[in-house]
């Protein structure tokens, strides 16, 4: 898409540029180019990355040359444009060439993207997002050049989703890098990406990215009328956007997904979900997105079904155990040791014999600690980041338990959840399950078991009563649908995916044809 095309506008320039007095907000520019040339001026005051270069023709001043030093590709305006005009003259054409301003118009000088402007905003908002602008004496219109140059990480391979087997290109922070990494996996005309520009200070480039047919309009709507109604200062990153569209923002659960996997990207398009690019980021916004989702990995679709399947399943019960042994140790310790068997009830009373806090205050001690140290992991260099989780869990675990501040029991259940956790492929997802479980682990302490099933049953009612852009966050087992249970916990083959999930596609249902599975007997046939 060309950056010169029509852009949709959620802050009238005029009033998000605060720099402009209230005269130069409406002035159109001038045929005069010392008058342009101090409006400008005025307007970079004390910028000093601001670069105006004047080109002279017959001693005289005919043309300046205005851009951001470090944003706009210097070496290629010397070499393709200052070069000629300096040093070799005007180019010939299929005509006479008469002017700076016809040369560029009809590209007698390699220059693919250019635009026309007739106002001093216009021209101002084109120089700040990398362009070259151009003013030649005597036209009160100004030409906006596409030569952007600023420096920018190279493609690697995605850190926080990390994959066994699969494609290792991640996003970047170039807007336009991106939606090429999503352009070379879907190479359909059915590809949208709809321009925004959102921030009063930081004009960030937003693009909304669907496949028309696929997407559901409702949604694809909501997010149109969610993205207009942001009103903010500037937009850093992409969870500037996340918190103004979500649909229950003091839920811990996440209701949009983030990647910066474009694989990722492309398959939830072809799900009929809803992606937001946003430039300075290599994070992009999925939606709307249900809980099963946050379950999934990236390998999932990358290996064999029967060992996805495996996986799902055991990925699935250590989640359950992350979220309530500590709750269910302590609700058996304190409030009901009959359940526990008689060997091992008489071996962790044993254990516990010389501990002087209860099991509740134990409990609660270890997992802060155990979450310091995972953070102080995350914080640190990476050189020594895992050595200090790792070499600290150890010392810290033994030296309290041959202090007698805790018993060995509890160490090996805060061990045992906090291994558990790290099977959740989602950050932001365990996170929540991580704040759940301080929640459950008070009310064990105070309620027992009795504690825990009531927290089991909010959490449920709250999963269920969720949603994401109108999406029931449960789904598609609360509601239950059928043909939506292929892809939760066990993953079925991909030629049994006929259709796509009924909340978010749209009239484009059909995904795979019926009639491809594979058997020996079509081999034998062949032959």
């Amino acid at each position: 898409m060309s950056p010169f095309n029509k852009r949709k506008k959620l802050f009238d320039f005029k009033k998000s540029s605060s720099h402009l007095s209230p005269n130069q907000e409406v002035e159109a520019l001038s045929g005069s180019l010392e008058q342009n040339e101090e409006m400008l001026k005025g307007l970079f005051q004390n910028c000093s990355d601001f670069v105006i270069r004047p080109i002279f023709e017959n001693g005289k001043k005919k043309m300046l040359l205005f851009y951001i030093d470090g944003l706009v590709d210097t070496k290629t305006l010397d070499d393709v444009f200052l070069k000629n005009i300096l040093f070799e003259g005007l180019p010939n054409g299929l005509s006479e060439v008469h002017s700076l301003r016809q040369m560029l118009e009809e590209k007698l000088i390699a220059i693919s993207q250019m635009k026309t402007v007739s106002k001093i905003t216009e021209l101002v908002d084109g120089i700040l997002k990398a362009n070259i602008g151009f003013l030649v004496e005597g036209e009160q219109n100004s030409i906006i050049v596409d030569m952007k140059g600023f420096e920018k990480r190279s493609i690697e391979e995605p850190q926080t989703e990390v994959s066994l087997r699969g494609p290792r290109d991640g996003f970047t922070e170039v807007i336009r890098t991106n939606t090429a990494l999503l352009r070379r996996r879907i190479r359909s005309t059915k590809l949208k990406f709809e321009p925004f520009t959102i921030g009063e200070f930081s004009q960030t480039d937003v693009a909304i990215s669907y496949i028309e047919g696929i997407a559901a309009e409702s949604v694809l709507r909501e997010v149109r009328i969610r993205l207009e109604r942001i009103q903010i200062d500037g937009i850093l990153e992409s969870e500037f956007i996340e918190e103004f569209i979500e649909d229950f923002p003091f839920s811990p659960f996440p209701q949009i997904q983030n990647t910066e996997r474009p694989d990722i990207v492309a398959a939830s398009l072809l799900e009929g979900k809803i992606a937001i690019f946003v430039d300075n980021t290599p994070f992009v916004l999925l939606i709307p997105m249900t809980f099963w989702s946050g379950l999934q990995a990236v390998e999932d679709y990358y290996e064999r079904f029967i060992y996805t399947t495996f996986i799902r399943i055991i990925r699935f019960i250590l989640l359950n155990v992350s979220q309530f042994l500590p709750s269910v140790y302590v609700a058996l310790t304190t409030y009901h040791p009959e359940l526990i068997p008689t060997n091992l009830l008489i071996s962790v009373a044993a254990a516990r014999e010389g501990v002087p806090f209860p099991a509740i205050i134990e409990a609660l001690i270890m997992e802060v600690v155990f979450e310091g140290l995972r953070e102080a992991g995350i914080r640190l260099p990476r050189a020594v980041g895992s050595a200090v989780s790792i070499v600290g869990a150890l010392v810290i675990g033994q030296a309290a338990v041959q202090a007698g501040i805790v018993s060995a029991p509890m160490v090996i259940v805060v061990a045992a959840t906090g291994i558990s956790s790290f099977a959740i492929p989602r950050y932001n997802f365990g996170t929540a399950f991580r704040m759940i479980r301080f929640v459950l682990l008070i009310l064990a302490g105070i309620f027992g078991l009795y504690g825990i099933v009531f927290g089991f049953i909010a959490l449920t009612i709250h999963l269920v009563n969720l949603r994401s852009f109108g999406v029931p966050y449960f789904s598609p087992v609360a509601p239950q649908i059928p043909s939506g249970l292929k892809d939760v916990i066990v993953r079925v083959p991909k030629w049994v995916y006929n259709y796509r999930p009924p909340f978010t596609s749209g009239w484009n249902k059909k995904r795979i044809p019926k009639g491809q599975k594979p058997s020996s007997k079509q081999g034998r046939e062949n032959k």
